[in-house]
């Protein structure tokens, strides 16, 4: 039976619980599997260099190179999901992703290497930038940061269990005739084809078609949000994704996330090799460690989240949280393996915290189009450092022998974007040109 909420509910907190709790399972679900696909190359890179030849730079190129078709197609997708709405556009990504995963296992050697991953980066674009339209179909600024921590936990969520997995999978090697990192391209794949018609079935694309809302409630929400979206329309009607693009503060946000994703895809690609490097363990074991910073990182996304509730304390924990990610790239770089580690959990733990509040500052400020183009620059842009990070860090390896040498780079990179990110503004919000601090709008 259906869960439903009760029609008289003016609890606007427990409403937000509710909605929460109906809408954040799957599409936590479809970012664990996305993560997944995207990400499992981490485990798979010393197994193919072996049986492919694939050196650290190639590899650290090819990490990369996924974001530039998935930049590329990003702004495109979210417009054609503002149009055609969240359930079919959510659907056919995860059977496109889904598809080249698998074919993943088939590559070989470095130019069907590259093929691939830009291959899978094309169908992956507008997912990320998908979901962040869709919660402001649902939540308003205020709830925003939390939702989009909460969804964020999947990429955690995705470690976690990934990183096990993907090792066990890599121990397969030989079985039925197959490397081990071909039965993990191929497992992992499958899932996104699945659940894609679950998805279908069960995403609603906004609050009047969902069939758990009474029609009261359904109403309330979207009023609410109109209202909101008005309150921070131009003057001269202007939605269209133009409007971004002439947004000082859009191309602020843009910078600030790409100082932050050079770091995170960084982690992400590099992070089982650089424990592999510092003892003698089997594919299994690194898949453990490699789990211990995204554990640091979902206690982070869901213990500090909830006190981004404004706009003061929202730029607060911005800076902090990206001055702890250099901290921690610091204490990687310069310490023993062991403290190398706490100090990676120190800046995963900031990982997620920061992206769902870098991504408030934008949809606070647009509406329409705009808002479903802009999403996207910011992160069509923004993620370009997940190509200039791995990219960078696989040259380092590769003329050091190390990769561990990169992460001092990255933690200039964050200090930069921490110098930037007091500058970010809410919709509601100006700048005092003779103090440099931000004033509430009348």
């Amino acid at each position: 039976m259906l869960e439903t909420q009760p029609s008289n509910a003016t609890d606007q907190k427990s409403l937000n619980a509710f909605l929460l709790r109906k809408l954040m399972p799957l599409l936590i679900l479809v970012y664990v599997i996305s993560f997944l696909d995207r990400a499992n190359i981490a485990l798979a890179k010393h197994a193919m260099g072996i049986d492919l030849g694939i050196s650290a730079a190639a590899y650290g190129f090819g990490a990369g190179i996924f974001f530039l078709t998935y930049a590329a197609f990003e702004i495109p997708s979210n417009l054609i999901m503002h149009r055609v709405g969240a359930r079919l556009w959510i659907t056919r990504i995860m059977i496109t992703w889904g598809i080249l995963s698998i074919g993943m296992g088939f590559v070989n050697g470095e130019t069907s290497f590259y093929v691939m991953r830009l291959l899978l980066g094309a169908a992956e674009a507008g997912l990320f930038p998908g979901v962040m339209l869709y919660l402001t179909y649902w939540f308003g600024r205020n709830e925003r940061a939390r939702a989009t921590g909460y969804f964020l936990l999947a990429v955690c969520f995705a470690s976690i269990i990934g990183n096990p997995l993907g090792g066990a999978l890599l121990e397969m090697d030989g079985f039925m005739g197959f490397h081990g990192w071909q039965w993990l391209f191929v497992i992992e794949g499958l899932p996104a084809v699945v659940v894609a018609f679950v998805v279908y079935r069960l995403l609603p694309d906004r609050p009047s078609n969902a069939r758990w809302l009474s029609t009261a409630d359904a109403s309330a929400i979207e009023s609410r949000l109109a209202a909101e979206q008005e309150s921070i329309a131009r003057p001269d009607g202007e939605h269209s994704f133009r409007t971004c693009l002439t947004d000082p503060q859009v191309w602020l946000a843009i910078l600030v996330y790409f100082c932050h994703q050079i770091t995170v895809y960084t982690v992400i690609y590099f992070l089982p090799s650089i424990i592999g490097a510092s003892g003698n363990y089997s594919p299994f074991t690194i898949g453990l460690l490699t789990t211990i910073p995204w554990i640091a990182a979902a206690i982070g996304s869901v213990v500090v989240l909830r006190f981004a509730n404004s706009s003061s304390r929202s730029r607060l924990l911005l800076g902090i949280g990206l001055l702890c990610m250099a901290a921690g790239m610091l204490i990687a770089a310069y310490s023993a393996p062991v403290i190398g580690l706490l100090g990676i959990c120190l800046a995963a733990s900031m990982f997620y915290v920061v992206q769902s509040i870098i991504f408030t500052f934008p949809s606070s400020r647009l509406s329409g189009g705009a808002l479903a183009g802009g999403l996207a620059l910011v992160n069509t842009c923004g993620q370009r450092g997940g190509f200039v990070g791995p990219t960078v860090i696989g040259m380092v390896e590769y003329t050091t022998g190390k990769a561990i040498n990169g992460l001092g780079f990255l933690a200039i990179a964050l200090v930069v974007g921490a110098v930037f990110s007091r500058r970010l503004r809410h919709g509601n919000e100006d700048v005092d040109p003779s103090h440099g601090e931000a004033t509430r709008a009348i």
